[in-house]
């Protein structure tokens, strides 16, 4: 049994580096922790890491320590691709994002790497970008706007950035061609040029992708892995959808890109504009369907993937494809590589909420996993500029928490849970509950949910000791009971169970009887 507390919080330990010497544990059965060859850089499973801003750069787009360490302490779960954040191609500044137009980045870049080669076995790409002007009036460059001097200066600067790239010591790097940027621009059907770049046919709009993908081969050489990431579905009206991306796709692996990354929306043309703020383009539907929120359903973007893959090979190319769009457990992963959907998962916020999902999930540890609850408040935070992390984290800790190496004991309850419920007017259930003991810390609850008789599933994850349930509807049972969890995932005893009967006249008032029947019996205490 443990004793005493650590003299340091967890998440303040350093993050460890990987022993070579150890042991790797077996793979569990199945596609998820089997190794994929990319052009000859062995990736160690199929997890991938989806370049994702932390805004923790400063306005000089230099590598600094606090993105050192937080790409470390995502090696040191276990993904098998990293793709670090996205960095400009060119030298405009768009505030804390980083930059890779000039050879003064290259050395910070070379740190980062190092850094993570020593935290873990992933390989680790950079995602380069180029994007237009905005501005805080609302104004922003469309690509219409661009004269041919400029067009070949985006080639040129993406050719010169991948070179850099793998001067900085990358095992790959990745071409940011999806959302709101430039070259997805070019990609889209509202792309408004009449020219031979020009949105009259997809192969004008595909010709400065193309150059730039034929540029970076040039600059980086027939024996380093380049990929690309690009939209499914622009997702927004009149933008184009998987009629078109599987085209393509066809495009990108005929030019022999190593693997294709599939995303969705995150466009400027429905963006909510704010007064007085640039444009951000995930605010609207399009944005819904980058993140998909926690009203989404799993695996939300998963059939693009899948639909680009089957269409690739049915015309003769094998390139791996990234499937990505809350993928939120082991299990549903693995079963989109069995089904032949994708040939990697991509993960992003999952990731932030636990970088240790892949070393937890190939030791079989799927229920110490701690469960990104997708409110996108991460999402928020990039929206303002602000420095992006988890609202799961401990206050505090500028990255996730690493376990204590002596945390073996799960936490406990100071009596049953106490489990407490209200039922509120209008279908809402309050939940409260007591504080779980653990000499390391307790990290968060899960709250789990069942329907009338059917079985309990996760409803939410949170820091705090209370929360709402806002989906309760009347003529129903609602039970619930609550799991603490400490920072090496270990899960406590469900706590007790309460049940909630929501009576019928709570949907319409004054006695009105919706013909429903009687709630039923009840499980556990009944409120």
């Amino acid at each position: 049994m443990r004793t005493g507390s650590p003299l340091t919080p967890p998440w303040r330990l350093p993050i460890l580096v990987r022993v070579t010497s150890s042991p790797t544990p077996a793979a569990p059965p199945g596609r998820l922790f089997e190794p994929i060859d990319l052009r000859g850089l062995v990736v160690p499973n199929r997890i991938v890491l989806t370049a994702m801003v932390t805004r923790l750069s400063g306005e000089d787009g230099v590598v600094n320590a606090p993105i050192v360490e937080r790409y470390a302490r995502f090696a040191a779960g276990g993904a098998g691709l990293i793709v670090v954040e996205a960095t400009a191609v060119h030298e405009a500044r768009s505030g804390p994002l980083l930059r890779l137009g000039d050879d003064r980045f290259v050395p910070g870049h070379r740190a980062l790497v190092d850094r993570v080669r020593d935290a873990g076995p992933s390989k680790v790409a950079l995602q380069i970008i180029h994007f237009l002007k905005i501005a805080r009036s609302g104004w922003r460059q469309t690509v219409d706007m661009l004269g041919a001097a400029e067009l070949r200066g985006i080639v040129d600067a993406y050719a010169a950035a991948a070179a850099r790239t793998r001067a900085a010591g990358y095992d790959a790097v990745e071409l940011h061609m999806a959302h709101a940027y430039t070259l997805s621009s070019f990609l889209s059907r509202l792309n408004r040029r009449h020219d031979a770049y020009g949105g009259r046919s997809l192969e004008g709009r595909m010709r400065l992708a193309t150059e730039v993908v034929l540029a970076v081969r040039r600059a980086v050489g027939d024996d380093y892995p380049v990929g690309v990431r690009f939209d499914g579905e622009e997702c927004v009206k009149g933008g184009y959808g998987l009629a078109e991306s599987t085209q393509i796709g066809l495009r990108m692996a005929q030019l022999g890109v190593d693997y294709l990354s599939i995303s969705a929306g995150g466009k400027f043309e429905d963006a909510v504009p704010k007064p007085g703020e640039p444009l951000y383009p995930y605010t609207g539907y399009s944005g819904d369907r980058t993140m998909p929120a926690a009203q989404y359903p799993d695996g939300a973007n998963v059939y693009l993937a899948a639909g680009i893959r089957s269409f690739l090979r049915a015309h003769g190319h094998a390139t791996p494809v990234v499937a990505a769009g809350k993928v939120p457990t082991p299990a549903l992963a693995e079963r989109i590589l069995r089904a032949g959907e994708a040939d990697m998962i991509g993960l992003a916020r999952a990731l932030l909420a636990d970088p240790d999902w892949p070393r937890k999930a190939r030791r079989g540890h799927d229920d110490r996993i701690v469960r990104c609850v997708y409110g996108n408040v991460c999402k928020a935070l990039d929206e303002n500029f602000r420095q992006v992390r988890c609202v799961l984290w401990p206050k505090d800790a500028p990255h996730a928490p690493t376990a204590h190496p002596e945390d073996v004991d799960p936490p406990t309850w100071p009596t049953d849970g106490d489990l407490r419920a209200e039922l509120r007017p209008g279908g809402q259930v309050a939940l409260a509950w007591e504080r779980a003991i653990d000499p390391f810390g307790v990290y968060g609850y899960q709250v789990f949910r069942r329907v009338n008789d059917g079985p309990f599933a996760h409803l939410t994850s949170m820091t705090a000791r209370r929360h709402v349930d806002a989906f309760a509807l009347a003529g129903n049972r609602y039970a619930y009971h609550v799991r603490a969890y400490d920072f090496a995932g270990l899960r406590s005893a469900p706590s007790r169970a309460v049940e909630v009967a929501v009576p019928e006249d709570y949907a319409l008032g004054d006695g009105v009887d919706l013909g429903i029947g009687p709630v039923g019996g009840a499980d556990g205490d009944r409120v």
